[in-house]
């Protein structure tokens, strides 16, 4: 029976090196609960701080799968991998897997580097926003909607009211001021990378091996083999796990509520958004 290294005092352990390997799965939104794999600063942000804390890594890996989501969840998760980095003076790589588009590409570019599968999807720099509209269906199943607001605007883009050209222009307008947040950051952190492609900021999306060329990338490759051919054969990635509680069960999130009624009503609404959240990933083929 062969003994766990990982026991053995550092003295004893034949110079092996240990990188710390946080992974960032799912949509980006603030919340989550069971019926849902989301990603969102307070989900996030006690692996970082664990990953950043060992003292004697030479650098921290971030592996990144998501479709994208919430901007704000997206840059606050960007903006502490940079504050942790600087702070503990850590070099961090980003590993690109299935998808690291929209938001989850922000994440990535947190990365001093960024290394992507050749089939890997990266890029989507916009911003998208989407729903439904109603406005015949409660008139078809006898339901009468009833509205009432203080401010002429407070019930802007209603899905149950015919869409109005200046809630439109309102919305789009918004987004255009997220959209130059989001270039910004890209621009600040890829640099001189970047080549002069006029649909780099469109919202398209590459698979990895073109997001090389475009500067999207900085090389094509896995975990594994970069983190060998950075530090050796004896590197030893240490995957970061959530907190187990007493009995072995992972600690509730924060701001989620144990009691039947609270999880029985949260559970509607998790349904009402899984459409939303599978159109995210199904955009990308996946």
């Amino acid at each position: 029976m062969r003994f766990p290294t990982r026991l053995l005092p550092k003295r004893f352990r034949k110079d092996e090196v240990a990188v710390p390997v946080v992974r960032i799965h799912g949509t980006i939104m603030s919340g989550g609960g069971p019926l849902r794999q989301s990603v969102s600063m307070a989900s996030v942000a006690p692996l970082l701080d664990r990953a950043f804390a060992m003292k004697d890594a030479p650098a921290v890996a971030i592996q990144v799968n998501s479709p994208g989501g919430s901007p704000v969840q997206s840059r606050l998760i960007f903006q502490r991998i940079r504050d942790l980095a600087a702070e503990k003076n850590k070099h961090v790589i980003m590993f690109c897997e299935d998808v690291a588009a929209s938001g989850g590409y922000m994440i990535a570019c947190a990365g001093d580097e960024i290394v992507a599968d050749p089939s890997s999807i990266v890029g989507s720099i916009g911003v998208v926003s989407g729903g439904f509209g109603f406005v015949d269906l409660l008139g078809k199943i006898g339901v009468e909607r009833r509205v009432h607001t203080a401010g002429t605007n407070k019930a802007i883009l209603d899905p149950f009211r015919p869409e109005r050209a200046e809630d439109v222009e309102h919305l789009k307008s918004l987004q255009a001021e997220i959209h130059e947040t989001f270039v910004d950051l890209v621009k600040t952190r890829r640099g001189g990378r970047l080549v002069d492609d006029p649909d780099l900021f469109s919202g398209l999306f590459w698979s990895g091996t073109r997001g090389r060329a475009l500067g999207l990338v900085d090389r094509l490759g896995d975990l594994r083999s970069v983190l060998r051919e950075r530090y050796g054969d004896k590197v030893r990635p240490v995957m970061m796990q959530a907190r187990r509680g007493l009995f072995g069960t992972r600690a509730p999130a924060p701001g989620i509520e144990g009691s039947a009624a609270a999880i029985g009503a949260g559970a509607v609404l998790q349904i009402a958004s899984l459409a939303e959240e599978r159109a995210l990933w199904a955009r990308y083929g996946l």
